[in-house]
């Protein structure tokens, strides 16, 4: 997915976003429910109110970051639920803070 349509998804969502540089960061107060999208730009910022669903996700790009406040993070396609539950998580390393790393590392692309 390009950054043009993953904005257009946004927008068509009504979640509140702003460009940083090469950056788009999303904003919104609560949950990010992006039910059906498959990948993700990069250079993807979650710095949302809530937890972020991303059901359908198979690819997500270095550049991606979660930071949204809410609990976990949803990868039903990647990682068969909730992060925080996944059977790779370690003791005492946050969920948000792993899949960051993961995802840093390419893992999941």
């Amino acid at each position: 997915m390009t950054q043009k349509e993953f904005i257009k998804v946004l927008k068509k969502q009504r979640y509140s976003y702003e460009i940083q540089g090469d950056k788009i960061v999303i904003l919104s107060k609560g949950d990010i429910k992006l039910f059906f999208i498959t990948s993700l730009p990069p250079g993807v910022e979650f710095r949302n109110g809530g937890t972020v669903f991303l059901d359908s996700i198979k690819i997500i790009p270095p550049g991606v970051e979660f930071n949204n406040r809410g609990y976990s993070v949803y990868l039903n396609s990647l990682l068969g639920g909730w992060a925080c539950d996944w059977s790779g998580s370690i003791y005492r390393i946050h969920n948000k803070s792993l899949l960051n790393l993961m995802i840093k590392q390419g893992v999941f692309i």
